[in-house]
């Protein structure tokens, strides 16, 4: 019933504005020209009266019409009080007549229309405007153009703003913006669709490259700067300095080992960084987190030092070698080839997880925090006098002595020490440890076996060996004479 009765209105009214286009054309053949209003239309108009709940418009050619009922309420509270008998308006034309035979018009109507039409003209001339935030939502800010309402997405902001928004709500992120101006581009205007969209990127004349270069010129290596944490990635963290994004690799994060750079920061999250290097071909900005701090491991590994014996835990094996964990709760290496004297396959064949061994260090790497260890030179004569000196400092204000007859060593012995040391392959074995301790077990496999084979090429220092057991033998008096020499120190 509803329906068929729109129906009948909806065909009266287009009966009666078929009426009033033939009447039009009528008065235009006999000359008299009367304009009379057609539905759609906006014309000017005189206010004629002002009375709860209406407003009577005459527009000319003797016709009044009303603005009532809603089109009177859509009307803002402040613009009502505004408006005065005689006051010249813009009108909408709704509908010429009503079946009551009144002129419905909107005031409201007619600014919007008047708003989209200047709103087309600005984004044709790719104008600028100030309008005032009175909004936002998930993806953006609302801001207000004249009697209209316009979006801009968060996307569409400057650098600039974005870096200095944090917060990880909307509320934080956007809720400072509300009542703040801001200058804006039109660049999407639907007035069938209702929607208006925003650029602040556009109206700076603003893009990601000339922001990033114009922060590139201003920077240098070890500037400190303040930052906010804009997105997460597994292998590290973009950072915003100045409105441009710098990245802090996982590894320049902390000191100590993370997984994900989640399990530390927030994006939004404000953060001192250090500038570490400067890409300008790239445009790429590094940054640290890290390094605004000092390194605890340089203090932690300041009281060991190359040749020292130390208590440790065996964590984990490789092929290429056994990590080990020291009392202090660093942790070093031990290359397969550091393990044992003779030829093994795996460190497993000598070692296993959670062993407790002693350990000697042979290289200390501050740069890398690398430290490498042996446990085939625990007992190396090449260290015999720096085990002594430690023995010794530990025994100060006991009454257990050395005995000193060790003290002076014999050519005999030295030349032993010199043929045991091997100092060359001591500092290739060091350099295995270095990269295999970076995680590269293929070129870690081929230092392993180049180093495994060095011991087996050195027959001369063997035989040296023999020859000055063997010389004893046929001077049984010499030997006795030096035999004491040969012991080990008594405590």
């Amino acid at each position: 019933m509803d329906q068929n009765e729109t129906t009948q209105t909806s065909g009266e009214e287009q009966i009666k504005n078929e009426e009033y286009t033939n009447m039009a054309s009528l008065l235009n053949e006999e000359g008299l020209g009367l304009e009379l209003p057609v539905t759609g239309e906006i014309k000017p108009g005189t206010i004629a009266s002002i009375s709860p709940g209406q407003i009577m418009v005459s527009i000319g050619s003797k016709s009044e019409g009303i603005i009532s009922g809603q089109e009177f309420e859509l009307i803002p509270p402040d613009v009502f009080a505004s408006l005065e008998i005689g006051q010249e308006i813009a009108v909408y034309v709704i509908t010429p007549e009503d079946q009551n035979g009144n002129l419905i018009l909107s005031y409201v109507r007619a600014i919007e229309a008047e708003t989209w039409k200047d709103a087309d003209e600005i984004m044709k001339n790719k104008s600028t405007f100030t309008g005032k935030v009175v909004g936002f939502n998930r993806g953006g800010i609302i801001v207000a153009f004249r009697e209209l309402q316009g979006f801009v997405p968060s996307s569409l902001l400057s650098f600039g703003r974005r870096s200095d928004m944090g917060g990880e709500t909307m509320d934080k992120r956007f809720g400072e913006m509300i009542g703040s101006e801001i200058t804006l581009q039109i660049i999407e205007v639907d007035q069938e669709r209702r929607r208006l969209i925003f650029s602040e990127k556009a109206a700076v004349h603003e893009t990601r490259d000339s922001i990033r270069d114009k922060v590139i010129e201003n920077l240098e290596v070890g500037t400190v700067l303040k930052g906010r944490v804009t997105s997460l990635a597994d292998f590290g963290a973009f950072v915003n300095v100045n409105g441009a994004d710098g990245l802090v690799h996982v590894s320049e994060i902390s000191w100590d080992k993370i997984r994900h750079p989640g399990d530390v920061l927030k994006i939004g999250q404000e953060v001192d960084v250090k500038v570490i290097s400067i890409d300008e071909e790239k445009r790429h900005i590094g940054l640290s987190i890290r390094r605004m701090k000092d390194d605890p491991w340089q203090s932690e590994v300041g009281d060991l030092k190359v040749g020292q014996l130390v208590e440790a835990k065996i964590t984990r094996l490789t092929k290429f070698g056994a990590f080990a964990m020291l009392e202090s709760g660093l942790e070093g290496l031990i290359h397969i080839s550091e393990i044992s004297e003779e030829h093994i396959a795996h460190p497993k064949e000598v070692l296993h997880e959670d062993d407790k061994v002693t350990l000697r260090i042979i290289k200390i790497e501050s740069d890398s925090h690398r430290i490498g260890l042996s446990l085939r030179r625990v007992e190396s004569l090449a260290f015999a006098d720096m085990d002594m000196k430690v023995l010794e400092k530990e025994l100060e204000g006991t009454d257990i002595k050395i005995s000193g007859e060790k003290e002076e060593k014999t050519e005999d012995t030295a030349a032993e020490m010199e043929q045991v040391s091997e100092p060359e392959p001591a500092a290739a074995e060091a350099d295995a440890v270095q990269e295999e301790q970076a995680s590269e077990p293929e070129p870690a496999v081929a230092e392993a076996e180049t180093v495994q084979g060095e011991p087996a090429s050195e027959p001369e220092s063997v035989e040296a060996e023999t020859a000055a057991e063997e010389e004893p033998v046929s001077e049984p008096e010499s030997n006795e004479a030096e035999a004491p020499a040969d012991e080990t120190p008594s405590v």
